[in-house]
């Protein structure tokens, strides 16, 4: 927790000195006949399954399109995949997408006797919204289909601050609500599945599944290159935190940390 406390003093110190400078991340839309079309990629260490206390790499792409000339949009790590459809600069709207990895038991010894879980999607939509020129707050609620059939809904807030023209920091608080459906299929245990994995019988209710906070650091090498690294960190929370196979074999503390790169180019616009 060591590593957020700092974040946290950088960001405030930074928005008392120079509050003018995160200003420049929210602009009026320019309207353009070029967009400005930025690639990229990740690589990240996240749980080997939800409440695990393994981790494994997972590579992840990236993918933004702006208009020509407007500045690049703030990204959390913990965002979904999305585009918006209405966008005033300082509230931005539209749909959302995260897709959702297997659970396998023969990739865990933890968990042996629990079944598999197949891929899935969860579909929905998201809204920024600038509370202040250095203050983001971020929503998505999403529906699942496949793997599970419940809603998740993400909180995120995060200071913005440019410390020079070229690096910027950003950090805040996270929040995750989930339904009973959707916590159900990773975290009930049956009486058969208890038999077979030597848990006991657990029947898991949705609320709040986590709690935490995440940190970002961005440089901007070129106009055309970017690195970042970051961050998250949860808790999970309620009938999720305290589920067996979470308590019994994994953990309630819940890492994600990444390294991603970025190049951005210009095109003519399709439309």
């Amino acid at each position: 927790m060591h590593r957020f406390c700092g974040v946290a003093v950088l960001i405030a110190g930074a928005i008392a000195a120079q509050p003018v400078l995160a200003a420049d991340l929210v602009t009026e839309p320019v309207h353009s006949s070029q967009w400005t079309v930025t690639l990229g990629a990740e690589g990240s260490a996240v749980p080997n399954f939800y409440g695990s206390d393994r981790y494994v790499f997972r590579p992840v792409p990236l993918i933004d399109i702006r208009p020509a000339g407007t500045p690049p949009r703030f990204h959390s790590p913990r965002e979904s995949l999305g585009f918006g459809i209405f966008d005033t600069g300082r509230f931005r709207f539209g749909p959302v997408g995260k897709l959702i990895y297997p659970r396998k038991e023969g990739n865990d010894g933890a968990l042996q006797g629990l079944g598999d879980i197949g891929w899935g999607l969860e579909l929905g939509a998201f809204a920024d919204f600038w509370a202040f020129p250095w203050l983001r707050a971020h929503g998505e609620l999403r529906q699942g289909v496949g793997a599970h059939h419940g809603l998740v809904g993400d909180i995120l807030v995060d200071a913005v601050v440019p410390i020079t023209p070229q690096l910027t920091l950003s950090g805040g608080p996270r929040l995750t609500l989930e339904s009973n459906a959707a916590v159900s299929p990773y975290f009930d245990i049956t009486p058969d599945q208890s038999i077979a994995s030597g848990l006991p019988v657990y029947d898991a209710k949705g609320g709040v599944y986590s709690w935490g906070l995440g940190a970002q650091v961005r440089y901007a090498w070129t106009s055309q290159w970017t690195t970042y690294t970051y961050a998250e960190y949860q808790q999970l929370s309620g009938d999720v935190g305290n589920a067996p196979l979470v308590t019994q074999r994994g953990s309630r503390n819940q890492w994600q940390v990444g390294l991603g790169l970025t190049y951005s180019f210009d095109m003519p616009a399709l439309w």
